[in-house]
């Protein structure tokens, strides 16, 4: 699969509900899926890299794919093609170099 697969998929099954609720609303449920992720993630890792929390690996790799999916979402409505800007983005001549 790639993402303009991922992307597509996500579409064709949510872009009228998406595109209803609109970019406000969405970027907020997109929001709330990255605080569902850090709450795993601090759970998973907790203070000082102790796992603990009771949060599993296969409860961080939900999370991933939640933050993944919403943020295809938005970028279905707002038009952007992600693999696209992906590759625009980080595999050009002009891609950022050295740390982020």
């Amino acid at each position: 699969m790639t993402i303009a697969d991922f992307q597509g998929y996500i579409r064709e099954k949510y872009f009228a509900t998406d595109s209803d609720r609109g970019t406000p609303g969405t970027f907020m449920w997109f929001i709330e899926e990255v605080g569902e992720l850090a709450t795993t993630l601090h759970k998973i890792k907790g203070e000082g890299g102790n796992t603990s929390g009771g949060s599993t690996h296969e409860d961080l790799e939900g999370e991933f794919a939640d933050v993944f999916a919403w943020l295809c979402t938005l970028a279905n409505i707002n038009d952007v093609d992600l693999e696209t800007a992906l590759r625009k983005k980080y595999f050009s001549g002009d891609a950022p170099a050295g740390t982020k």
